[in-house]
């Protein structure tokens, strides 16, 4: 984004640069060059939106008019290499003639296109088309007209370059929630339907609400497509997944939850609290000689959220609760959910594990309560 930020810069002062040098007089309302600021600005801002899904026919067809309104050229075209994808003002026939170069070249064509800059378009080091601005016959260039087109080039460029890291990052989050789910479903399913299997003859009423919980919890874990949830959504199947569990434990499970109402409209991950009340189960209740509680608590922390959960287990070494949030431990899914969490927001939120053997462990999360482009 930094470079982006940059570019962006970098061309709105090159356009900038151009509108004061073709200034008559200063204008009563807006001081010199003012004007060609704000236009440069309103082009560049406006182009930004068409390529966030990278650099096709339709992309560069809605971002066109605004590259021509930056370069303040006769007409512009961009290509991937092979084919033309939108131009503005020119034809696009007969386009032999024009430079394919890891440099920006200035070239005279044919009429009616005249005076030409070509720049690349770069992304990951390769070239995948070029920006092409005509001035026609009877323009003479300026070297601001290169730099313009320049700086326009490398804007293209960069928006192009955010788009696929974006991609690539959304396919690791789904490759790491794939995994995630992955390693829960064998330990749970196994349980959840034990569970069931043990109230069927006794409490056969209980086994059916229990395989409406089952049902329903495993179609939001395993068969969900949607990265993003609310808190409130997070937690509604955390309380299914811990009515399985008491199913299974009976009072030896005891729970609380107490969660702040102004968090619950927080966006998290999907399936980012449950591994952590899962964790508190298995390595809580399971391990526990009597009766252990295990809360679930949400703070209001005025721009942040902050969840926590306890549990009243056998606890662990630091050491070992070290070794959990970097995926080398038996905990399921810390390292995964504090990836994911640090990957969405940034390395100011995640996990942190807190845990003494002998008095429990409790994992808390820290999560933005909005994140711009962050949606359930």
């Amino acid at each position: 984004m930094d470079v982006l930020l940059g570019v962006l810069l970098g061309v709105v002062l090159s356009a900038s640069v151009f509108a004061v040098s073709r200034l008559a007089a200063p204008r009563r309302v807006l001081a010199p060059g003012e004007e060609g600021v704000r236009a440069a600005l309103h082009a560049a801002a406006a182009t930004l939106p068409h390529l966030r899904k990278g650099l096709t026919r339709e992309s560069a067809g809605k971002a066109i008019g605004h590259l021509h309104a930056l370069t303040q050229a006769a007409g512009v075209l961009i290509d991937d290499g092979e084919s033309v994808l939108a131009s503005d003002g020119m034809p696009t026939k007969d386009l032999g003639w024009l430079p394919d170069s890891e440099r920006v070249e200035v070239v005279r064509g044919p009429e009616p296109f005249g005076n030409t800059v070509v720049a690349p378009l770069i992304v990951g080091g390769e070239r995948i088309g070029r920006l092409a601005a005509f001035y026609g016959p009877e323009r003479r260039l300026r070297p601001e007209d290169t730099r313009v087109v320049s700086e326009v080039a490398a804007l293209v460029s960069a928006q192009v370059e955010l788009s696929a890291l974006a991609e690539q990052e959304e396919r690791l989050a789904q490759a790491e929630l794939r995994a995630l789910r992955a390693q829960i479903s064998p330990h749970f399913i196994y349980n959840a339907l034990a569970a069931v299997a043990n109230s069927i003859h006794t409490k056969p009423e209980e086994a059916r609400e229990l395989l409406t919980e089952f049902a329903e919890f495993t179609r939001y874990a395993f068969r969900g497509n949607r990265s993003y949830v609310t808190l409130a959504d997070e937690l509604h199947y955390v309380e299914k997944y811990l009515r399985l569990e008491q199913a299974r434990f009976g009072d030896r499970l005891q729970v609380r939850v107490s969660v702040a109402p102004e968090v619950l409209t927080a966006v998290v991950p999907v399936l980012s609290m449950q591994p952590l009340v899962e964790n508190a189960v298995r390595h809580g209740v399971e391990k526990a000689v009597g009766p252990c509680r295990v809360e679930i608590l949400g703070a209001d922390l005025d721009t942040d959220v902050e969840l926590t959960v306890r549990d009243g287990g056998a606890g662990m070494t630091a050491e070992a609760a070290t070794a959990a949030l970097e995926g080398r431990g038996e905990g399921i899914g810390l390292a995964n959910v504090h990836a994911r969490l640090q990957s969405t927001f940034g390395p100011e939120y995640g996990l942190e594990v807190q845990s003494t053997p002998g008095e429990g462990t409790v994992v808390k999360m820290l999560v933005p309560k909005f994140r711009a482009g962050v949606r359930a």
